[in-house]
């Protein structure tokens, strides 16, 4: 009577599942070694149990030239295999972007007015649109552009005129000072010039002591009649008249 088929499933008590890893564990060790003994193939088995435990068994004296060695068989045709479908999409994208750039070119033409031989009445009239758009967008932008650069004006007006308001201020108080320093001055000036005037004017009338004559002079040298009288009339024109003429 043989033995009943075994339901492949994950074993649920621990121990029977650690009993049963470690006797596959050792049956599949064997296996590979038996494999590569019988056939002379290079075979590498590697194992981690549930706790991260390695088990491992190479056929060769070294595990890791065997692992470069599946890394260059698997991934050289797997580059491959990449590298073709890579040059398939760039083609494919290509082609697509030749399209968009042949139906813009074709667009820009039309809104320029050329090669509208090939648009029916509809085309035509969504081409009309497209335009009357773009001039709706153009005169907004314009529009405020304007606006802004009148706004700007305006603030710069406002400036000038504020700093035109300080400058007249500040010449209105200069000018409010000024009148009262020239009447002081004129004052002063014309107050100086009366004072020359009230002074005498003795030049002329006496004169020094001269020590060269031979004739005796008593305290004052003789003048001219003329001189005299015209020395009168100068002073009495002042309004001043000397004492020693009275």
């Amino acid at each position: 009577m043989g033995r009943g088929r075994v339901e492949l499933k994950r074993i649920e008590n621990k121990i029977n599942r650690q009993v049963t890893f470690a006797k596959r564990r050792n049956g599949l060790l064997k296996k590979a070694y038996e494999l590569s003994v019988l056939c002379d193939a290079e075979v590498a088995l590697i194992i981690f149990s549930n706790r991260g435990k390695l088990y491992e068994f190479c056929s060769t004296s070294s595990m890791v030239k065997t692992i470069e060695k599946y890394q260059r068989c698997s991934y050289a045709t797997l580059e491959a295999n990449q590298s073709v479908t890579e040059t398939q999409n760039n083609y494919h994208e290509y082609l697509r972007l030749k399209a968009r750039v042949e139906l813009l070119q074709r667009s820009q033409r039309n809104f320029l007015g050329e090669d509208l031989g090939t648009l029916n009445t509809k085309d035509l009239e969504q081409l009309e649109n497209q335009l009357e758009s773009s001039l709706k967008q153009i005169r907004s932008r314009k529009t405020q552009f304007m606006l802004d650069q009148l706004a700007d004006l305006q603030q710069k007006e406002q400036m000038l005129a504020e700093s035109n308001r300080l400058l007249r201020r500040k010449l209105e108080e200069s000018a409010a000072g000024f009148p009262l320093r020239l009447c002081w001055e004129d004052g002063a000036e014309h107050q100086a010039m009366h004072q020359q005037n009230r002074l005498p004017n003795t030049e002329g009338f006496f004169q020094p002591l001269g020590l060269h004559s031979s004739s005796p002079h008593f305290g004052y040298n003789p003048v001219n009649t003329d001189e005299v009288n015209a020395a009168a009339t100068a002073h009495n024109m002042n309004g001043f008249i000397h004492g020693w003429m009275l």
